[in-house]
C-alpha cells in the first residue's frame, strides 16, 4: 500500500448566509513509499486541507470517498500511526526565551523520545551548532529548520511539510532546499512537500501531484510530468539562420526565430532537420529539444480548461 491514498475525497466549508464551498471535489491522491512527493496548486487549490484531512484536523464530507494514512483507515485507524508521522504544517511555535535545544528536549520529553535522538535531529538541520542560541534569535530560515528537526524527533515514516519554505530569503530556502533533498534520500522517510516555489519542488522532488479546484489534474514522476507538456519544439543554431529557415520551410516545417537562432515546431524525429539541412549543404551548430520547466509545465496544466484550469 501506498504512504498516502485518496480516493473521491471532497470537502465543502459552509458559510452562513452563503452557499457551500467547495474544497475538494472528488479529490484522488497517490504518494508512494520512498522520496520526496510534491503537492502543488495555485491558491485556493485545496493542497492545506488535504493534509489537514489527513492528519484528522478537519473531516471528510459525509459519504466521501477512501483515506488512508500509512495503510490505516483515516481518521479511524489515525491513533494507530500518527506517531509515525511528522508534520510542519504552520509556523512552528517554541519557547522564545528558550534555547533551541531546549525547546527540542521539551518536546521529546513529552513524546518519550530520548535526548540522543534530540542531538540528532539537530545535527540532521544542521542547528547543532546554534543550538544552545535562544530561539528568539534565530533567523526565519533556523526557525523553519528547528520546526523540522521537532516533526523528525518520532523519526516518521511519512513526513508532511506544508510550504516550509514561505518567507524564507534565498539563504533560507537553499538550506530548507538541500535539508529535504537529504531527507529524500535517507530511503528511511517519505516526504510530502506542499510548495508553490516550482524551481525548488524541481530540484528536490522525486514525483508531484498538480491540484486545481480540489481535483488532481496531473500525477507522476516530474520527468513524466514534464515530458507530457513537450512541444514537440527543437532549437536550430547554425551559421546561416536564414537560409536554414528557407531550406526547412520548403521541406515542409514550421520555423520560426528564437533563442539566438531557430525554433522548429511539432517535431517527432529531429533527425529530419539534420538531413534536410546537409542535404543543402548546411551543417549545425547546435540542435536540441526544448523542454519544459515545472513551471512552465504547471502554469500549462492549471491553465487548461480541460482540466479545470483556475490558474489566474
Amino acid at each position: 500500500m501506498p504512504a498516502v491514498l485518496m480516493t473521491a475525497v471532497s470537502k465543502s466549508y459552509r458559510r452562513r448566509g452563503r452557499p457551500a464551498q467547495k474544497a475538494l471535489d472528488d479529490l484522488d491522491l497517490l504518494v508512494e513509499y520512498g522520496g520526496v512527493h510534491g503537492f502543488l496548486g495555485p491558491n485556493g487549490s485545496g493542497k492545506t486541507t488535504s493534509i489537514r484531512i489527513l492528519l484528522g484536523l478537519v473531516a471528510a464530507d459525509a459519504g466521501s470517498g477512501e483515506i488512508r494514512l500509512l495503510d490505516r483507515p483515516v481518521p479511524e485507524g489515525l491513533p494507530a500511526v500518527i506517531g509515525s508521522v511528522g508534520a510542519l504544517v504552520e509556523t512552528p511555535l517554541f519557547f522564545p526565551g528558550f534555547s533551541g535545544r531546549l525547546n527540542l528536549q521539551l518536546l521529546a520529553e513529552a513524546a518519550g523520545v530520548s535526548r540522543n535522538r534530540v542531538e540528532e535531529c539537530l545535527e540532521l538541520v544542521d542547528l547543532s551548532d546554534r543550538a544552545a542560541d535562544r530561539f528568539k534569535g534565530y533567523s526565519l530560515g533556523m526557525k523553519q529548520r528547528l520546526g523540522i528537526a521537532a516533526a523528525l524527533l518520532k523519526q516518521p515514516r511519512l513526513l508532511i511539510l506544508d510550504e516550509p519554505s514561505n518567507g524564507l530569503d534565498p539563504a533560507g530556502i537553499r538550506d530548507v532546499r538541500e535539508l529535504i533533498r537529504r531527507l529524500g534520500r535517507d530511503g528511511r522517510t517519505t516526504v510530502l512537500l506542499s510548495s508553490h516555489l516550482l524551481p525548488e519542488i524541481q530540484q528536490v522532488c522525486d514525483s508531484v501531484s498538480i491540484l486545481v479546484r480540489g481535483r488532481c489534474v496531473a500525477s507522476g514522476a516530474v520527468a513524466d510530468v514534464l515530458a507530457s507538456r513537450e512541444s514537440g519544439d527543437v532549437v536550430v543554431r547554425i551559421a546561416d539562420p536564414a537560409a536554414a529557415a528557407a531550406v526547412l520551410q520548403n521541406a515542409g516545417f514550421a520555423v520560426s526565430p528564437g533563442e539566438g537562432g531557430l525554433t522548429v515546431h511539432g517535431v517527432a524525429d529531429p533527425s529530419g532537420i539534420t538531413r534536410t539541412l546537409a542535404g543543402a549543404g548546411l551543417y549545425l551548430e547546435e540542435l536540441r529539444r526544448v523542454t519544459p520547466d515545472l513551471e512552465s509545465a504547471f502554469l500549462a496544466i492549471t491553465s487548461d480548461p480541460a482540466a479545470g484550469g483556475a490558474h489566474r
